[in-house]
């Protein structure tokens, strides 16, 4: 029930610590007074002075004007004009971009190519179920893109070669 000593003895066995630790590993002594500086030392130095606030622009002046006076001339914004042009391009890239139909033909392929390789290291008949129900399901979306393509198409013909009227026909 007493308080555990202050100091550990070491074993006989055990080799002294290094004298260079030993002074590293020392509680630190706090000064008998504070290291405090006088208030004239400290507003001596540069710890007081503040530095001049150097405003610069954060936008280009000249091009501000330009668009303001453009604004007054025309009525209408430089920038909305380029936020035009931007999306027309991007609507541009975007039917560049492959075919759906496309991307279908090649997915079966894939499959087939598939199915085929299996066949040959005789694996055929555990994937051939899985494989020929995706075939069937992308013929199934190819028959559905067809068939928006053809009535896009036959509106597109009805608007350029529209049928006239049977009295139109007999004049």
């Amino acid at each position: 029930g007493d308080a555990l000593p202050l100091q550990r003895f070491l074993p006989p066995s055990k080799q002294p610590v290094p004298a260079s630790c030993t002074a590293a590993c020392q509680p630190h002594k706090l000064p008998s007074r504070p290291l405090l500086r006088p208030a004239k030392v400290c507003q001596a130095g540069d710890a007081y002075t503040r530095e001049k606030l150097k405003p610069q622009p954060t936008r280009d002046l000249e091009k501000e004007k330009r668009r303001l006076q453009n604004i007054l001339a025309t009525g209408k914004d430089e920038v909305e004009d380029e936020v035009e042009q931007v999306l027309i391009q991007k609507k541009e890239e975007e039917i560049a971009e492959p075919d759906r139909f496309e991307e279908l033909i090649n997915e079966i392929q894939e499959r087939r190519e598939f199915l085929a390789e299996m066949e040959a290291l005789g694996q055929g008949r555990k994937y051939q179920g899985i494989i020929l129900t995706e075939i069937s399901q992308k013929l199934h979306e190819m028959e559905i893109i067809d068939k928006e393509r053809s009535e896009e198409m036959r509106k597109i013909m009805t608007k350029a070669f529209p049928v006239g009227n049977k009295s139109n026909l007999q004049d």
